[in-house]
């Protein structure tokens, strides 16, 4: 688990194709003197597990279910990355509950400064809006970020200074996709709220508003 506030900027040094899927290597300025061997470190937001690593960088094998999900296809050796480890138990828990497990893929479609902070809209998937909220929490590329609004699946978003200095969002432009996780807690919901049902389900959600109303949710 982390908290999506990140530790480090990190760049990908280079990407490799072993056997249909990705091996990575990161070089990064986190401290790496507590890491060990299959430990966990989020890169802009995927829970990536460590298989080898050095006192400046790591390796981590990405399978094709994650190459489908997020925008790791798009990457390129020496962009830059934003990096955090998992959390501790004595950690500071200053972000939200955040898995590592990336939802979609959105796009920034407004990008402008808003007195000291930078203001961001971005297009999310359709079927992830039932998982937003005004004032909750999203993860964006692994930062643990407050959504202002809403408008259908359009979230708006300010990043104070020092977020902007810590993290990759200097590297975001109109167009730029994003890793995105919705709140976990959105998600065990849902499928709370399933009931029995759950345990029908072969894929996807049977979730809706009528669902909703019809179980005394909505009025």
């Amino acid at each position: 688990m982390f908290t999506g506030i990140i530790e480090s900027l990190a760049k990908v040094q280079s990407i490799q194709n072993v056997g249909g899927d990705v091996r990575l290597r990161i070089q990064t300025t986190m401290d790496m003197s507590d890491v060990n061997l299959g430990d966990s470190i989020a890169t802009n937001g995927i829970c990536l597990t460590v298989i080898d690593f050095g006192s400046d960088w790591y390796v981590a094998d990405v399978s094709r279910e994650s190459l489908n999900r997020t925008t790791l296809t798009d990457w390129k050796s020496g962009q830059t990355v934003n990096v955090e480890k998992a959390m501790l138990p004595t950690t500071r828990f200053g972000g939200h509950i955040v898995s590592g497990h990336v939802d979609g893929i959105g796009e920034i479609s407004v990008l402008r400064q808003d007195a000291r902070s930078l203001y961001f809209e971005i297009t999310t998937p359709t079927e992830l809006a039932k998982y937003l909220a005004e004032k909750g929490s999203i993860t964006v590329d692994g930062i643990s970020l407050t959504i202002n609004h809403l408008r259908g699946n359009i979230l708006s978003l300010n990043l104070i200074p020092h977020t902007a200095e810590r993290t990759n969002i200097h590297t975001w432009k109109l167009g730029s996709k994003v890793n995105l996780e919705v709140d976990i807690l959105a998600r065990y919901l849902e499928r709370l709220l399933l009931g029995d049902k759950a345990a029908k389900q072969e894929s996807g959600s049977n979730l809706s508003m009528a669902f909703l109303a019809q179980n005394g949710f909505l009025k």
